[in-house]
């Protein structure tokens, strides 16, 4: 997983609340396990017509949001269904921050685990952002993790709460399987000794 640290980057409003998981990534295109081809289909039902065209009144079809890399929303972003592919679709677009008042619980939780970092601020601030955001490719967000901001393009910090622990791990790009990982010469110690004492357990 990648770490995230700081981020610079065209932020996309999209002021909707409720945003669910279908919304996000329909369960049409949820027959892969795979991580990646998944960013093509983000929003799908949004961002384009029953014929397959791209429907120009949607952010994301429009520059320069075509490459924002932070999303701010408004409440409840990512209720609906548990589904991974959710945060899969949105990092595969390039989609590394979603701002917005809160989030439901599993889409947050899966959100940390895929090298995303969700922002919560309360509705007003995003709503600020969500106007600096419509200045364009000029007015770039800045979201800091080490230091715990979010910094608007007039130079205001905004400060946002973390937990610690998650934080570390984004910080350092740590999944689960990077803090087995972390543990790997403890583990080969005590297979080693398991193997001395309980050979037949390996064979």
């Amino acid at each position: 997983m990648d770490a995230f640290t700081t981020l610079t980057g065209i932020a996309a409003p999209l002021p909707m609340a409720n945003v669910d998981t279908d919304k996000i990534i329909p369960a049409r295109f949820l027959k892969t396990i795979a991580r990646t081809g998944l960013g093509k289909s983000l929003f799908a039902n949004l961002r384009y017509r029953e014929d397959g065209s791209e429907n120009p009144d949607f952010v994301l079809n429009q520059e320069p949001y075509r490459q924002a890399e932070i999303l701010i929303a408004h409440e409840n972003f990512g209720c609906g269904s548990s589904r991974e592919h959710a945060p899969w679709a949105l990092l595969d677009f390039g989609i590394r921050c979603v701002i917005a008042p809160d989030f439901a619980d599993i889409f947050h939780n899966n959100s940390f685990k895929n090298g995303i970092l969700p922002v919560r601020l309360p509705r007003a601030v995003c709503d600020q952002l969500m106007e600096d955001a419509k200045l364009g490719a000029n007015a770039r967000i800045t979201v800091d993790l080490q230091e715990q901001v979010v910094v608007r393009p007039n130079g205001e910090k905004i400060p946002f709460e973390i937990d610690p622990l998650r934080r570390h791990l984004l910080l350092n790009g740590l999944d689960d399987i990077g803090q087995t990982m972390q543990r790997a010469p403890a583990i080969d110690g005590f297979e080693a000794k398991q193997r001395a004492a309980q050979p037949w357990l390996y064979r």
